[in-house]
């Protein structure tokens, strides 16, 4: 059985850490402190209980069972893939590299970022990473992708999420954004711009995209899921790089963000995951 290491248990950490327990892997999910982790159960128990509800999965508890929410690093010793889903933050993110290269013992275990918008090559500057190079990006749900650079190591990326998984992989290559937040965050940019001139309301803007377009959630609530502070940090990755004014985060958004509202702003909800 592959042994799966994530670290964050926010929305994409939960989330590989989910696609993975509902595919018998054993999980540990590792947060900053007791109060995180304590969440993090809670969002993964809340997201599983849902797909219970709906017959996605027989039982949420024998899912759950999969799964260690902890704060100890070390249990990441003895991962097959530890795959890192924290803030969007490249220092942060490489410092964390680091700590879990020196900590995972198997010289064949890959070690991942889960980064929706800096360049893998960024992260695996250091020579003390070890496989940074070596990035399954990985997007759980409906959707999962994989981007790598050596063919070794998408080959074994593509093995695990296919065959481990049991999900469908794309290939990419190593810029900010990667294919699919290289098309989103131009998407969702615009729409806060259509709701900051006036143009229509949130439940507008997001109910015209439903009912005229098909899609599952309008652009509005989609960035609510993703966070602000997120949707923000990635545009500004993808507008260092590019200098394409598509990407650059709209007043509405840096302001909403400066107020505090990092998850869940354009809408109301009853229950709030972050």
């Amino acid at each position: 059985m592959v042994k799966v290491g994530v670290v964050g248990c926010r929305l994409m950490g939960a989330g590989i850490a989910e696609v993975s327990a509902r595919s018998d892997l054993d999980v540990v999910v590792i947060e900053s402190d007791r109060a995180a982790a304590d969440a993090g159960r809670a969002r993964l128990e809340h997201s599983l209980a849902r797909a219970e509800a709906k017959g996605k999965i027989t039982c949420a508890a024998e899912v759950m069972a999969h799964v260690r929410v902890v704060v100890d690093l070390n249990e990441l010793a003895d991962r097959d893939v530890v795959v890192e889903a924290i803030a969007e933050n490249e220092q942060a993110k490489t410092e964390l590299l680091i700590a879990v290269d020196k900590i995972v013992e198997s010289p064949d275990a890959i070690i991942a970022s889960n980064t929706p918008s800096i360049p893998i090559m960024k992260l695996g500057s250091s020579p003390l990473v070890r496989q940074c190079d070596r990035h399954p990006l990985l997007q759980p749900g409906t959707g999962p992708a994989v981007g790598g650079t050596s063919p070794e190591t998408m080959a074994r990326a593509r093995a695990f999420v296919e065959g481990a998984l049991g999900k469908k992989a794309i290939d990419c290559q190593d810029r900010a954004g990667f294919v699919v937040n290289a098309l989103l965050i131009p998407f969702v940019l615009s729409a806060i711009r259509m709701l900051e001139s006036g143009f229509a309301t949130a439940e507008d803007i997001d109910r015209g995209l439903v009912l005229g377009a098909a899609h599952p959630q309008g652009p509005r609530a989609l960035v609510d899921l993703i966070g602000l502070d997120t949707t923000k940090a990635v545009a500004e990755s993808l507008y260092e790089e590019f200098k394409e004014p598509l990407y650059a985060s709209p007043p509405l958004l840096n302001r909403m963000v400066d107020a505090g509202l990092f998850g869940r702003g354009f809408h109301t909800y009853q229950w709030t995951p972050r």
